[in-house]
C-alpha cells in the first residue's frame, strides 16, 4: 500500500499542471487491489478545500470526486463509512463537506451529539446549535 497526498488527487481531477497530471495519472493507473493506494481522511478535506476554493469546483463535481474514490477498488479511504456518510449529508444539504465529515466522525465515535455555532452545520449536518 502507498499513502497518497492530496496533491496527487488535485493533479488527478483537475489537471492544471500537464507533467505533474501525467505522472498522477500514471500512479493512480498503477495501483490495484493488491498494491492500493491509501487515502487519509485529512487528504480528502484538503482536497476538498482545494477544489472548491482554489480552482472553483462546483458542489456536483465535487461530490463525483469523492464517489469516485470511494467507488474505487484500487484505494483504501481511512473510515470509509464515516467519509461515506459526510458524502450523504453533503449531497443532500447546505453544510460544508469539512462539517459533514466532523459530524459524521464524532457519530463513529460514540458522540450522541456535536455541537456548533453554525446553523448550516446544525441543519444540515446533524449538529446541535449552541446558543
Amino acid at each position: 500500500m502507498i499513502g497518497l497526498d492530496t496533491n496527487i488527487f488535485v493533479r488527478y481531477f483537475v489537471k492544471d499542471d500537464p507533467d505533474q497530471t501525467r505522472l498522477a495519472v500514471e500512479l493512480v493507473h498503477s495501483l490495484s487491489p493488491s498494491e492500493p493506494g491509501w487515502v487519509g481522511q485529512a487528504a480528502i478535506l484538503e482536497l476538498v478545500w482545494a477544489v472548491t476554493r482554489i480552482y472553483r469546483i462546483d458542489k456536483a463535481e465535487v461530490i463525483r470526486i469523492l464517489d469516485t474514490l470511494l467507488a474505487s477498488r484500487d484505494l483504501v479511504v481511512e473510515f470509509d463509512d464515516t467519509v461515506r456518510t459526510a458524502v450523504r449529508l453533503y449531497r443532500k444539504g447546505n453544510a460544508d463537506f469539512a462539517d459533514c465529515l466532523i459530524g459524521a466522525s464524532a457519530r463513529a465515535a460514540g458522540c450522541n451529539r456535536t455541537v456548533t455555532f453554525d446553523w448550516r452545520a446544525a441543519r444540515d449536518a446533524g449538529m446541535q446549535l449552541l446558543g
